[in-house]
């Protein structure tokens, strides 16, 4: 277990960090491309909960892959098969962070389901 001496040393610390800021680039990167990708595209209010839908089943899948990831790669840290903690721990926080942003959602869904219910008509 060679891996546990090195985890609060200064090295380490600034692999994470390097690693983080590597994520806050690729995060921004793909809300530009997301950005300039649905801006060229007109509205189409004809079958748009279909795409709604698939959007969300979509991001329903990614949380799913992502919570995965980080489960394998906890089992490998935990059989010595990864070495890399700032690897496995990133994983982990981004599943997490993933399953909370997709638990705002739902919460949100309800909520404006809920109010539209209350609605008169």
């Amino acid at each position: 277990m060679s891996g546990i001496g090195n985890i609060g040393g200064v090295g380490s610390i600034q692999q994470i960090m390097a690693l983080r800021q590597q994520i806050l680039e690729r995060s921004q990167l793909l809300q530009e491309v997301r950005g300039a990708s649905t801006g060229s595209q007109p509205e189409a209010p004809q079958g748009a909960s279909g795409d709604f839908g698939k959007a969300l089943g979509q991001a329903l899948e990614s949380v799913t892959a992502s919570q995965h990831r980080a489960e394998a790669l906890t089992t490998g840290y935990q059989r010595g098969e990864v070495t890399d903690i700032a690897k496995v721990m990133l994983a982990r926080q981004e599943a997490g962070i993933a399953f909370e942003a997709t638990l705002q959602v739902r919460n949100r869904l309800l909520s404006a389901y809920q109010d539209i219910m209350r609605m008169g008509v």
